[in-house]
């Protein structure tokens, strides 16, 4: 079974399966457009929009369960 983390960048995440987008536009996240998501964690990039990482993981691994 997939697992996201928090250490994983966003592009990592988005070629896991495709429900990841809807994820991150939950959050009002543009990552497939934006170029600091090829070597952005999910850490930083909560971390810079103001959004509890551990909230986002748990939304991404509900795909995965």
């Amino acid at each position: 079974m997939a697992q996201v983390t928090k250490d994983m960048t966003f592009a990592a995440v988005m070629r896991m399966h495709p429900d990841v987008v809807k994820v991150l536009a939950k959050y009002n996240l543009g990552c497939i457009g934006c170029m600091g998501a090829q070597n952005e964690s999910l850490e930083q990039g909560c971390a810079a929009h103001g959004i509890n990482v551990d909230d986002i993981v748990n939304d991404l691994n509900q795909i995965f369960a």
